[in-house]
C-alpha cells in the first residue's frame, strides 16, 4: 500500500499519513510555463495499491485534471490497483438535467476519472447519493456524522438541542444526526429563486428557546446558512450553530459568516482552509483524516468499510 497526493490538499494528505504511519510516496505534481499539468513518480510503484488523495475544490478544473493525470501516470507506472481518494466531489451538484440543455456534468467528471485509470473511488459526503451510479467501478461514499456528532456531544455535553435542516432536501441527513443525539428535529422551507440566492419562507418545529445547530453537506455562499440562522434567532432560538461538511465559502462567504447570527459555523478539512477561513473567529475545522485513512486501510486489506460505521464510530475518528 503506497499513498500519493497532488496539490489540492496536501496537509490532509500528510495528515493521514501520518495516522497511517506511512510516508507519501515520492512524486512531483508541477506546472509547466503554460499552466500545463506534468506528474512525475521517483520510487518503483510497479505491483502497489496505490491511494492518490485530490479533493477537486477550487480550482475545481486545476484539480480535477491534476487527478486526471497521476491517475494516469500511476497506471502507466503499472501500479497494480489505483484508488482515487476525493475528499470533496467537486461538480457533485450538477447531477441531474436542472433544465432543458444542461448537463449532467457529475456524470463526466465520474467517466473522466474512470478513463483515466482509477479501479477504485473513495469520497465523503456526496451531494447525492446516485452519484454513486455514475461509476462503473466501486465506489465507497463516507459519512462525516460520526465527526460531527462527536463534537457536538463534546460540545454541548448533554444540553438540550434541535437539529435544523437549511431545506427540504437535506432532512435525511438531519434526522439521522438528531437520532444519534437524542434530538429534536426542526426544518427550513425555504423558495430559492435563482442559483446562489435563497430565501427563506418557513420553519417547521418549534425552535423557541433552543439551542438551534444546522447540519448541511456544502457551504458555498453561505446565504442559505446565514439565511436560516436569522430566521431561527427571530423564531425565538437562544443559539444558533451550523455543522457543515464541505467548507467551499467562495467570494465573500466568509465575510456573511463572520457578520451572521451565527455562533460557530464548524467544518471539516474536506478542503483546505484559505487564510480568511483560518483568521475567522467564528469558523473552525475538524480534521476526517483519521476517517479516511481508517477506510483506506480497511480497503487495502480487502476488510469492509461499511462496518466503520455500524459499530464503534468512534474508533474511526481517533
Amino acid at each position: 500500500m503506497k499513498i500519493m497526493t497532488g496539490n489540492a490538499n496536501r496537509p490532509l494528505a500528510e495528515a493521514i499519513s501520518a495516522y497511517l504511519n506511512m510516508p507519501l510516496t515520492k512524486a512531483s505534481v508541477r506546472r509547466f510555463s503554460d499552466m500545463e499539468c506534468f506528474v512525475e513518480i521517483h520510487e518503483n510503484i510497479r505491483g502497489e495499491d496505490i491511494f492518490v488523495i485530490q479533493s477537486t475544490s477550487y480550482p475545481a478544473n486545476d484539480n480535477l485534471m491534476e487527478l486526471l493525470v497521476c491517475l494516469d501516470a500511476l497506471k502507466r507506472a503499472s501500479a497494480r490497483r489505483t484508488t482515487a481518494v476525493i475528499p470533496y466531489y467537486g461538480y457533485a451538484r450538477q447531477d441531474r438535467k436542472s433544465g432543458p440543455r444542461t448537463p449532467i456534468s457529475a456524470k463526466l467528471v465520474a467517466n473522466l476519472i474512470t478513463s483515466a485509470g482509477a479501479d477504485r473511488v473513495l469520497t465523503l459526503d456526496l451531494h447525492a447519493g446516485q452519484i454513486q451510479g455514475f461509476f462503473d467501478i466501486p465506489t465507497d461514499n463516507l459519512y462525516s456524522a460520526p465527526v460531527l456528532t462527536h463534537d457536538i456531544r463534546q460540545r454541548y455535553d448533554g444540553q438540550p438541542l434541535t437539529i435544523v435542516s437549511p431545506d427540504v432536501g437535506g432532512v435525511v441527513r438531519a434526522r439521522a444526526i438528531a437520532k444519534q443525539l437524542d434530538a429534536d428535529l426542526a426544518i427550513i422551507d425555504k423558495r430559492r429563486e435563482r442559483a446562489g440566492i435563497s430565501e427563506v419562507m418557513n420553519i417547521i418545529g418549534d425552535v423557541s428557546g433552543q439551542r438551534c445547530i444546522l447540519v448541511d453537506d456544502i457551504v458555498d455562499s453561505a446565504g442559505t446558512l446565514c439565511n436560516a440562522a436569522i430566521a431561527l434567532k427571530d423564531a425565538g432560538a437562544k443559539t444558533v450553530s451550523a455543522y457543515v461538511t464541505h467548507g467551499v465559502l467562495s467570494g465573500g462567504a466568509v465575510a456573511r459568516v463572520s457578520s451572521s447570527p451565527m455562533e460557530e459555523l464548524v467544518i471539516t478539512d474536506s478542503i483546505q482552509a484559505t487564510e480568511a477561513m483560518r483568521v475567522s473567529q467564528n469558523i473552525r475545522q475538524l480534521t476526517i483524516a483519521p476517517l479516511i485513512g481508517e477506510a483506506m486501510q480497511r480497503i487495502s486489506d480487502e476488510r469492509s468499510v461499511s462496518s466503520l460505521f455500524e459499530a464503534a464510530p468512534k474508533a474511526a475518528i481517533g
